[in-house]
């Protein structure tokens, strides 16, 4: 079974630290887990980030989150993982970034991944139009904007990220449902475009545990609608936990791949 795609930012850039995940794969029966820090840690990062530090409504406190945040450089990461590469692990391990997509910035992102050998780099949608749609602090904007259009919006950014041809996989493609809003139109032709993109590029995408470990949702995985979209164009699904504790490495693998044999 696949792990492919767990935070180890937590803690320390150490060996230590770093077996508790593998560890806790270990038990979970995971063979191949890879390891992803989020874009938003690394100064060298936040030119990309300068929407969400601008946002004219919720700019305030999504630069307070950011600055808690940023405050490493990248030579932090890729020199342990320079480091880490010599040694011999139980387990398959592969050492990645999760970058947030923001279309306006693209070769900001390229010269800053263009230097290391990554496993893989993932793209992910956290930010539409520079709103953290996926922060509970940020929930009351849900109810003061038109959710079709939020829906649409987040598709239509994700079909951007897999046509750039930076990204080898889709993080998380249903997060957009995290806090519970759902809209009230037909999205299947978003869900085929989508598809279509993810396959034309050769690119993966998630199914993704992480709202169900983070967010306490009900759904494991993306919605039914999308699956089936991305089965029926023969997109390359991986299972991921999206953990960011050792406990939760590996967190609903299991029932994920039943979901999928399921479904098609």
């Amino acid at each position: 079974m696949i792990d492919a795609h767990v935070h180890i930012e937590r803690g320390p850039y150490t060996f230590d630290w770093l077996m508790k995940f593998i560890e806790s794969a270990q038990i979970r029966g995971i063979k191949e887990l890879t390891i992803l820090e989020h874009s938003h840690r690394f100064t060298e990062f936040k030119p990309i980030y300068e929407s969400i530090l601008n946002h004219n409504i919720h700019g305030k406190y999504q630069t307070i989150w950011f600055n808690k945040r940023c405050s490493l450089n990248l030579s932090d990461y890729t020199n342990f993982i320079d480091e880490t590469k010599s040694l011999d692990f139980p387990i398959k391990i592969n050492f990645g970034l999760e970058i947030c997509y923001f279309p306006d910035h693209l070769k900001t992102i390229e010269n800053l991944v263009s230097d290391f050998d990554w496993d893989y780099l993932v793209g992910s949608i956290h930010w539409i139009d520079g709103w953290g749609f996926d922060h509970p602090k940020n929930a009351n904007y849900w109810k003061e904007i038109n959710i079709n259009d939020v829906y649409l919006r987040y598709y239509e950014l994700m079909i951007s990220l897999c046509d750039s041809g930076i990204f080898h996989t889709l993080a998380h493609p249903d997060s957009i449902k995290c806090l519970g809003f759902y809209p009230s139109i037909d999205l299947s032709t978003s869900y085929n475009e989508l598809s279509e993109s993810l396959k034309a590029n050769q690119m993966k995408t998630e199914f993704s545990c992480g709202l169900k470990i983070n967010y306490q949702h009900f759904e494991l995985g993306p919605n039914q609608e999308l699956l089936k979209a991305f089965l029926s164009n023969k997109v390359e699904l991986v299972t991921a936990s999206d953990a960011h504790r050792p406990e939760d490495v590996g967190l609903y693998i299991d029932e994920a791949n039943n979901i999928i044999m399921s479904s098609h």
